[in-house]
């Protein structure tokens, strides 16, 4: 069965060391990156490409039409489809969304959703009904999904766990070390998460570290290691 890694990424619309920042994508040897804060101001789109270009990857889609989500991959990953959600907006709060796409690699078909929820209680559960309602709309039952993002909370809050009705949390299936993927300097929250569908097999999940990391945002990365089976 073919294995994906994917990475899960909260790059703070690349206001830190940008060099770092695609030095350590480019060391997790990731086939799908989901990006957080990806930048979304002037000259978004290219910045986004530069991003993906210097990381070694392309951009499948998202950006500012995605509320600052990005999703990148490898060219031997195959697009089938990319979508651009954006969710219910509460006044005074940021814009939130996803970048969804459906992908295929070899004979596997998949889906991945790559969101950042909000800061506040109500608006993050109720995003997370919006995400599901769109992957259930926009990727054909048959196809196993997976969500990566910011869940801007950690385990066993209402979010997290309505995210995890619908998908297992990797790091909490095979994951190594603390998952703490907040503050990249001071880290002592696990609020990164990535969701797999179950029909997919979580192999292995950790946070990334190293200098670079430190250089690269205030987030840690998140990497998975799955089988899709």
């Amino acid at each position: 069965m073919p294995t994906l890694r994917l990475l899960s990424y909260n790059v703070r619309s690349m206001r830190d060391d940008r060099a770092a920042l695609a030095r350590v994508i480019r060391s997790a040897e990731p086939d799908v990156v989901c990006i957080q804060e990806a930048p979304r101001f002037l000259r978004w789109r290219s910045t986004c490409a530069a991003l993906a270009r210097t990381s070694g990857l392309v951009v499948v889609g998202g950006g500012r039409p995605a509320a600052a989500n990005l999703v990148m991959s490898t060219l031997g990953v195959d697009v089938v489809k990319g979508v651009d959600v954006l969710f219910s907006k509460d006044p005074g709060l940021h814009q939130r969304g996803c970048a969804l796409a459906v992908l295929r690699v070899r004979a596997a078909t998949f889906a991945v959703a790559g969101t950042h929820l909000d800061v506040k209680d109500g608006p993050r559960l109720r995003h997370v009904g919006e995400l599901h309602a769109a992957i259930a709309t926009h990727v054909p039952a048959d196809v196993p999904a997976i969500v990566a993002g910011d869940v801007n909370e950690g385990p066993g809050r209402p979010a997290w766990q309505a995210l995890t009705e619908q998908g297992v949390d990797a790091f909490a299936a095979a994951g190594v070390g603390s998952g703490f993927t907040s503050s990249a300097a001071h880290p002592h929250q696990r609020i990164d998460g990535i969701f797999v569908d179950r029909r997919i097999t979580v192999v292995s999940a950790r946070v990334l570290d190293g200098p670079d990391v430190l250089m690269a945002s205030d987030h840690r990365p998140l990497l998975a290691e799955l089988s899709l089976e």
